[in-house]
């Protein structure tokens, strides 16, 4: 490919249902493209089911000469897709914890970190008793994010409970219907879609938000500022993030050491989902 035409790739292995609706990666993509773009560089996005078939989708564009460089997210402790990439002689940059990156230069969030201070921000409130409704159990973002509600719950004495979804709203209506049982007075989701998810199972049950059940999403889209009543979030930048990863492609692509690239720090901001 000649410099105007360069490419970088993203596999996504969401359901198709999740992506369309969850404002994240959306984000994420015009923040990479304000920067690959005036450099030259699209962005091919794929879609698939599994992580069989994200591996496939590497080795077909190796093999073809479709990217010069690709980004990896979601990525697992000890990840597989580390050695293909590596194997492959693909640039890449890692969306996630440096320990999951084996040397590949990372965009790094403070996951652990923010799962604590959505903790203390309810403990503050006097909850004791928290539900976490996490996204899949084999992502590493995913474990930091438990470790961290662990380490400030068991500080604290508090009570976490915990129900897995996969970030469709599906899925966190299931979860809260799951954990209701258990008699939390507060719930952390990880994504926005399963905090709303979680506002109408409620509704349907006849508790209100907040005086019986505080609601608290993982990243602050305009999804929960239209919520009713409006979601207390967890909000960092996620145009930032994707500029930061456009960088760090370009950084790779020209061949510079891997470096990592800590993203801005998130932050709580309350609204009327909490008391």
């Amino acid at each position: 490919m000649t410099q105007a035409q360069r490419r970088v790739g993203l596999v996504l292995a969401r359901a198709s249902r999740v992506l369309g609706e969850e404002p994240y990666y959306h984000e994420f993509l015009e923040g990479l493209e304000r920067v690959l773009t005036p450099a030259g560089v699209s962005v091919l996005v794929t879609v698939v089911t599994d992580r069989e078939a994200e591996s496939a989708v590497y080795e077909r564009w190796a093999a073809e000469g479709r990217v010069d460089g690709v980004v990896l997210v979601d990525l697992a402790p000890d990840d597989s897709r580390v050695e293909l990439i590596d194997r492959l002689g693909l640039p890449a940059v890692v969306l996630g914890a440096p320990s999951t990156a084996s040397g590949l230069p990372t965009v790094w969030t403070d996951d652990a970190g923010w799962a604590q201070e959505a903790v203390r921000f309810l403990a503050d409130r006097g909850h004791t008793v928290i539900a976490h409704i996490s996204g899949p159990h084999t992502f590493a973002h995913t474990q930091l994010r438990q470790s961290g509600a662990d380490a400030e719950a068991s500080e604290r004495g508090l009570t976490l409970v915990r129900s897995e979804g996969d970030y469709s709203y599906e899925s966190g209506r299931l979860a809260t219907a799951e954990l209701l049982p258990r008699s939390p007075t507060a719930i952390v989701c990880d994504n926005d879609l399963m905090a709303l998810a979680a506002l109408d199972e409620l509704r349907d049950r006849g508790l209100s938000v907040p005086t019986d059940v505080s609601v608290v999403a993982w990243d602050d889209s305009a999804l929960c500022q239209l919520a009713t009543p409006p979601l207390s979030a967890m909000s960092h930048d996620v145009g930032r993030i994707g500029e930061l990863a456009g960088g760090a492609l370009l950084d790779a692509l020209a061949g510079k050491p891997p470096t990592v690239y800590e993203a801005p720090a998130a932050h709580i901001v309350a609204r009327a989902s909490t008391s």
